[in-house]
């Protein structure tokens, strides 16, 4: 009988030393409740966004006219036509996508390569309303295309800032994936100013959102929007060794697309515009062997003679740090601040020369070194 009272005070010993340790640990030093206030998490209603933007995006099905591979590889047009009296016959082929309408009057963009040399292109609303697009315009540079479809009042979205958007912040995917039309996925942005690898150990020059969004075929041109519904990128591409979904994704955004379709519908053609230099990004290494003090800024490697830059007293040497107030430190932010711009803009350039902070207005020119438009 002893024995077994010395084992229960042992085990209450040890059960008490146990509750005691999970309540100091359960406990920590109590903070303030205006720092508390500052840190508590915050409840994102995702439902207005999603019901508001996908009256917004639409369903695109486009057809090609195909001649047969077969016969093409090894006959050819001509010699066939010679030898049997008429060519091999075409055969249509069809693919399918998202775009997304920015207009009350039926303006729509979507990616390029969901258009591209399509012989007719169907629109379908989100309320099932069929029409026959018209391609306005497209840029294969940036993969986007603008169309256009006879009609008025119709919902659309509108652009935010994309130089705005927020790593961590909310933002949803809608399009019409593996033929499922109007799907809505979430995710949040996982970086900014991206570039892609074209597979043949070089990148693009554009740059793009990168989000964890689902994204699958069909969401090609389909709307990635906030947690507002305002239209933050263009979905175009995803990252996967097989095809689908696996992780991350991309869209370009929404301050180049809305530039673009400006460019689109008013001169056919993107304005392209130029700062005239060469520049290259800064690190630990190339910073101590140029002397720089730190690594942040893009360097100057070449100023163009007769560009912007030059007509500004720029010099090799240089290391910009702001564009029009955007901090750059990368290539991509480089591109992506002038991808926004026409030649004739005006953009506050901030560089470091000798340790000496200046700042330059700078008008960019076009690569004829003009500042007139170009027009189809």
């Amino acid at each position: 009988m002893k024995a077994l009272n010395q084992v229960k005070v042992l085990l209450f010993t040890i059960l008490t030393a146990v509750a005691t340790m999970n309540v100091s640990c359960a406990q920590p030093e109590k903070q303030s409740s205006k720092s508390a206030s500052n840190h508590s998490p915050r409840y994102v209603d995702l439902t207005e966004a999603a019901e508001s933007s996908v009256n917004a995006v639409v369903y695109i099905k486009t057809e090609f006219t195909q001649k047969n591979a077969v016969w093409d590889d090894f006959f050819g047009g001509t010699i066939w036509e010679h030898f049997f009296g008429s060519a091999p016959s075409a055969y249509p082929v069809q693919a399918a996508g998202s775009g997304v309408i920015i207009s009350s009057d039926g303006y729509i963009v979507t990616n390029n390569h969901v258009v591209e040399d399509a012989v007719k292109v169907t629109i379908t609303l989100n309320d099932k309303r069929e029409y026959e697009g018209e391609i306005i315009g497209t840029d294969p540079a940036s993969d986007l295309a603008l169309l256009k479809i006879k009609e008025t009042k119709l919902p659309y979205l509108t652009f935010a800032n994309s130089d705005s958007v927020r790593i961590g912040e909310w933002v949803l995917a809608i399009g019409n994936p593996m033929g499922l039309n109007s799907t809505v996925t979430a995710g949040i942005i996982s970086a900014k100013a991206r570039q892609l690898s074209t597979g043949r150990g070089t990148t693009s020059d554009e740059v793009y959102l990168q989000t964890d969004a689902a994204v699958n075929s069909g969401n090609s041109g389909g709307a990635l929007v906030n947690a507002s519904g305002q239209l933050v990128g263009i979905n175009t591409a995803i990252a996967s060794g097989n095809g689908y979904y696996t992780g991350y994704s991309f869209a370009i955004p929404s301050n180049i697309v809305e530039k673009i379709c400006y460019d689109l519908q008013h001169f056919g053609v993107t304005q392209q515009a130029y700062l005239g230099v060469s520049i290259m990004e800064l690190n630990a290494t190339n910073a101590k062997e140029l002397n720089l003090n730190d690594v942040n800024g893009i360097y100057v490697a070449e100023v163009s003679e007769n560009g912007a830059a030059s007509q500004n007293g720029f010099q090799e040497g240089d290391v910009i740090t702001h564009i029009d107030d955007t901090p750059v430190n990368s290539l991509p932010e480089v591109r992506g601040v002038l991808k926004t711009k026409s030649p004739g803009d005006k953009v506050k350039v901030v560089l470091v020369r000798n340790n000496e902070k200046l700042t330059k207005s700078v008008t960019l020119l076009n690569s004829k070194g003009t500042t007139e438009k170009v027009e189809k």
